[in-house]
């Protein structure tokens, strides 16, 4: 069927995609949709017709839990290399109007109270989205947070100039008004156990992400100066003092590595970023790596470290190999392959390593049942874990996924738990009902 270019761009299809590329990713024909959808939105806002993203934007509003945190992280504009005519300030502005009557609605919105109590360790993008559904059908709930403040990931995983706080904390007191409760600096496992918590509440969800790094398996990687992806992240946003030096390299090519590189660069750092596949391999969002180059942050394709070399317990090299590109491996890029005596070294302050993360599950029970990835196993259609009445939803089910991800995650999970709460009740009706008879 052919698509005509005018009534596309008039419609919210195209303006919807996040260029989160899964449909390349699944394309037998291996064609760009996103590319194609930008070519739309182009053609559109050089004739000025914003219908479709004034659509778009209703349909985020209304069924994104957290949606200006989605229109930042997910949608906004600049993600879809959209400039000109349209800006960002006005975007936010149509989003705002339908914000305020999202919220007036909610609160407005007469809601059967439920007796039942619910706690979802984490506040990230999953247990926040969880947290929305759950207090629309009229459960109590709470959030535990081990962080100083709530939002989990998005608090200090993300780099301000992608998340600002004051969007974050306008939409957890949006939460707030629909009686969400937070208990921040409150480490699940240490202060209470899991089966503490089970014994409190009604049903508990595990939504901790997945956040500690992976290691690299390097000699050296435990000198002082090397500090992981989102450690980096986090202390940044945290305004924790860190000795840098002047000389950065970050490892990686996913959003994590674009993200602590142009976190670094805007610090005044010489940043170079070190990837052992090509540019097109890289599994970053192609915008990113875009701004990454505009904003002066060095990338040094096919090469991948060795070692890291230091003097006195701290990094002062990092030694590398180049690298060719050999057969497709299971992702389906090309397998890189080192080249024999081409190692050099890079003079470094600090090592950025960013090659993966995976959930934090040393808190969980042994009751609670992991894979061979180390995320938790779960029901498909349930979400519920090896243990009754405790579900995981989000990354440390999935693993790393996007924010849009997790918030779909976060709101099947309450859904299921709704369904729980519901079937408990109704059981323990009938066996009240079986014991009067």
């Amino acid at each position: 069927m052919l698509l005509d270019p005018e009534s596309a761009g008039q419609g919210p299809e195209v303006w919807l995609c996040a260029w989160c590329y899964r449909c390349y990713d699944h394309c037998p024909q291996a064609i760009k949709l996103p590319e194609i959808f930008l070519l739309l939105r182009t053609s559109a806002l050089k004739k000025r017709k914003t219908a479709g993203l004034k659509k778009a934007l209703k349909i985020i509003g209304d069924s994104i839990p957290i949606p200006t945190i989605c229109i930042r992280a997910c949608f906004h504009p600049e993600r879809g290399r959209l400039d000109g005519p349209l800006e960002m300030k006005s975007v936010m502005k149509l989003l705002a109007e339908y914000e305020r009557g999202i919220l007036r609605k909610e609160i407005r919105a007469q809601r059967m109270q439920q007796d039942e109590k619910v706690a979802i360790i984490g506040s990230g993008p999953t247990g926040l989205a969880a947290a929305h559904e759950l207090l629309n059908r009229g459960y109590s709930v709470e959030v535990l947070e081990s962080l100083p403040k709530l939002g989990g990931m998005l608090r200090v995983g993300l780099p301000q100039y992608r998340l600002p706080d004051e969007v974050l904390d306008r939409e957890i007191r949006r939460l707030e008004q629909l009686g969400l409760k937070g208990q921040t600096g409150s480490f699940a496992g240490r202060e209470l156990s899991i089966n503490e918590l089970r014994q409190r509440y009604d049903a508990v969800l595990i939504a901790t992400g997945a956040h500690r790094s992976t290691p690299l398996h390097l000699e050296g990687e435990k000198l002082g100066g090397v500090i992981r992806g989102l450690e980096f992240l986090k202390k940044t946003r945290l305004h924790e003092k860190m000795k840098l030096g002047e000389r950065v390299v970050v490892i990686g090519g996913g959003n994590v590595a674009i993200d602590a590189a142009r976190t670094a660069s805007r610090l005044g750092k010489r940043v170079t970023i070190l990837y052992r596949r090509s540019k097109d391999e890289m599994p970053a969002n192609p915008w990113e790596v875009e701004h990454a180059l505009k904003e002066g942050v060095r990338f040094r394709f096919l090469a991948a470290p060795k070692r890291i070399h230091g003097r006195s317990g701290r990094v002062t090299a990092i030694e590398c190999v180049r690298m060719s590109l050999g057969e497709r491996d299971a992702s389906g890029r090309r397998r890189p392959v080192p080249i024999e005596g081409s190692e050099f070294r890079i003079k470094v302050d600090t090592v950025i390593p960013a090659t993966g993360e995976v959930p934090e599950t040393s808190f969980l029970p042994e009751e609670i049942r992991l894979d061979d990835r180390g995320t938790v196993l779960v029901d498909l259609e349930t979400a519920e874990t090896s243990l009754a009445g405790i579900f995981a939803a989000g990354d440390v089910v999935s693993g790393p996924a996007t924010i849009i991800e997790a918030v779909a995650r976060g709101k099947r999970a309450a859904q299921a738990i709704d369904k729980y709460l519901h079937a408990r009740k109704s059981n323990l009706l009938s066996q009240k009902t079986c014991i009067v008879h």
